[in-house]
């Protein structure tokens, strides 16, 4: 009995994990429960021994991609010196590598605009994972009250999915690193220009 529960457990997870990175590369519209289940190596007959709905396997697919981003952001993070991590992610996300490799990337810009029309349950699925990224950013930002790092954070991830969205939308070529360029600029140039502030700040306080 161990095993048959140890055996639908990793076919479980297979089933999600497959499906997050199907669910990214063509959308959460783009996938029905016949080809999310064949991205497993299943047949669909054996779909509802695992989940009960098709929102049910989305939800769970979309946690389990936002999880990979969570954990690669951490990764990075933990890298870096204390004043380096904030610019090291948004580089990370803001590259070549993410724009061209949707199927392994973010979930956000490949499936916001499909959620956003989709279930409660799935909503809350994003919404949840959205709220962990924008700790991460909060816990990276070099000196900045709670409330400050948090609007920062959150207006850092809208620019940084919006820049992706675009930037594959337009096709390879200048344009499409022209707005990843300008992505980085935007989020990292007003961190510099913040960190001058509050540096200035320090400085007056002594005096």
């Amino acid at each position: 009995m161990r095993y048959v529960g140890d055996h639908r457990r990793q076919t479980h997870s297979r089933i999600v994990e497959n499906a997050s990175y199907g669910l990214r590369q063509s959308g959460a519209e783009g996938l029905s429960v016949v080809a999310l289940m064949k991205l497993a190596g299943l047949t669909h007959g054996g779909f509802y021994n695992h989940f009960e709905s098709r929102a049910a396997l989305v939800g769970e697919a979309i946690a389990f991609a936002m999880d990979q981003m969570v954990e690669r952001w951490r990764r990075l993070a933990n890298r870096k010196a204390s004043g380096d991590r904030f610019e090291t992610v948004i580089a990370d996300y803001l590259s070549s590598r993410h724009r061209d490799n949707p199927r392994q990337g973010c979930a956000l810009p490949a499936l916001a605009a499909d959620v956003a029309r989709s279930s409660p349950s799935e909503q809350r699925a994003l919404a949840s994972k959205l709220e962990e990224m924008i700790d991460i950013l909060v816990e990276v930002l070099p000196a900045e009250g709670p409330q400050q790092a948090r609007q920062i954070a959150t207006s850092a991830i809208a620019t940084m999915v919006g820049s992706i969205v675009l930037s594959r939308a337009v096709g390879a070529g200048k344009l499409s690193d022209d707005i990843l360029d300008a992505g980085r600029m935007t989020v990292c140039g007003g961190n510099h220009k913040r960190q001058r502030r509050t540096a200035k700040a320090m400085s007056c306080d002594k005096s």
